[in-house]
């Protein structure tokens, strides 16, 4: 397969500018061309069969080639192909996800949604509607944002603001004002301890200290990923976000939850902020809406919040009209595949196989911990989890990304037929949540062996 890899044709790189990638090292290696997918699997050009162990970019969660969902896009597309939600218009499928969307949220308290196109615009929506949610509330002097270090919120300039990770940050610098980050709870790399509870407190008095440093009446909110996902999935302790709530309560902070990973069921309960208990004041979604057949994203406040957008007066343009939005925000199509797909979530309980067959995973993995001198720390929750390779073990050095290490291990699961994402040596496993055990001891003794060659 590697030789087939290698075979694609060049009018892959030739024309096209890559997401997070060297020009010059595509074109010497060629990306694996992807033209089919069914279940849990992708079939490259030459249909060789590959197991997802990416769902696509987290996102294919019902798995690909679903009927319902293409037979909903279908019928969806021969009675309208689009209409926006502008000049005091919709589509029923925009109705019909909302409704469905307030009520799988109504434990969280959401109330009412906002459409966009996508994680990041769902992200740049929640900063937006919280600024104006404070100028409303008669306190336009809380403009401050607090997120996590490692975090990853998105690429426009105000999800990029929030990104805790340097590398994705430091190319567009000058970024926003007003953006601060604070350190993770990332039990095995802190300086503090190596106890989860105490570390889980740390951070949360750390988030605290910021907020009095800032002047708690100029921090708007706090936003944060139930689970860090490109940061290397992060699992934070379980007594973090209840503190994390507690102090937002007592600061008057808002708390928003960017679920566009965790969301509908990855992380093994339906969102990542009701697997940690809870609630947030708006939650961000994205990628498993739908699971990626029509681009989607949406924005939810609770009831908090929108009251604040309420108004007596009848005229379309008021102070307390959200003045932002997209082309192709509630589009019919992406709102059909959502409401179809959301249907497969809640019917064939994704949530808790992801749980379950996550479990199993993660257990599978941690067995190869003490066998390979590189693996060191195996991490996870419902199917996101992550295996970070380091160089030595005992002083966690990790490796110099130019000797290509994850790369190689990469390479070899490719070779014998499973997919699974590398992120600076830190491999990432989230695969459909309709992954079968089967399917995971094939991706475990792939690894396994991959890794034994490498080494």
């Amino acid at each position: 397969m590697q030789s087939e890899m290698h075979l694609a044709n060049n009018r892959l790189t030739k024309d096209i500018v890559y997401p997070f990638a060297n020009a010059n090292f595509l074109a010497k290696h060629p990306p694996l061309c992807i033209e089919g997918g069914e279940g849990v699997y992708i079939i490259d050009g030459r249909g060789n069969r590959y197991i997802d162990g990416q769902a696509g970019l987290w996102n294919v969660n019902a798995g690909h080639g679903r009927p319902e969902i293409k037979r909903a896009i279908v019928e969806q597309l021969d009675r309208l192909s689009f209409y926006s939600m502008f000049g005091n218009t919709a589509t029923m499928p925009m109705i019909e996800l909302a409704e469905l969307l307030c009520r799988l949220t109504a434990p969280e308290g959401m109330k009412r949604v906002f459409y966009s196109s996508g994680g990041s615009e769902a992200v740049e929506a929640a900063i937006k509607l919280t600024r104006q949610f404070w100028r409303l509330s008669q306190k336009p002097e809380r403009t401050k944002f607090i997120s996590l270090q490692q975090g990853y919120h998105g690429v426009t300039l105000g999800a990029l603001s929030l990104n805790g990770k340097t590398a994705y940050r430091e190319q567009y610098e000058p970024l926003l004002q007003g953006f601060f980050q604070v350190e993770t709870p990332y039990l095995y790399r802190n300086p503090f301890t190596s106890d989860p509870m105490e570390l889980g407190r740390i951070c949360a008095e750390l988030l605290e200290r910021e907020i009095i440093y800032q002047g708690p009446n100029s921090v708007a909110a706090f936003i944060a990923e139930p689970i860090q996902g490109a940061g290397g999935v992060i699992v934070p302790p379980a007594n973090f976000w209840p503190l994390v709530r507690e102090i937002c309560d007592r600061y008057g902070v808002l708390m928003i939850s960017d679920e566009v990973v965790t969301g509908f069921g990855r992380s093994g309960s339906m969102f990542g902020c009701r697997a940690h208990g809870v609630k947030p004041d708006i939650m961000v979604f994205a990628k498993g809406i739908n699971s990626g057949y029509v681009p989607l994203g949406a924005t939810m406040i609770n009831a908090r919040v929108a009251a604040a957008f309420d108004s007596d007066d009848n005229s379309e343009f008021t102070p307390r009209a959200f003045m932002h939005g997209n082309t192709y925000a509630g589009h019919p199509l992406a709102c059909a595949a959502a409401v179809a797909n959301l249907h497969i979530v809640e019917r064939e309980n994704l949530p808790a196989n992801a749980g379950e067959v996550g479990k199993y995973c993660l257990d599978r993995l941690k067995e190869l911990e003490p066998r390979h001198r590189n693996i060191g720390d195996i991490r996870g929750m419902g199917l996101m989890i992550g295996i970070e390779l380091v160089a030595d073990k005992k002083t966690k050095q990790p490796f110099d990304l130019a000797e290509r290490f994850g790369a190689k291990i990469w390479e070899r699961c490719m070779e014998k037929g499973v997919l699974i994402r590398n992120l600076a040596d830190t491999f990432i496993i989230s695969p459909p949540l309709t992954l079968r055990k089967e399917h995971v001891d094939v991706i475990v003794e792939t690894f396994d062996k991959a890794i034994s060659a490498v080494e």
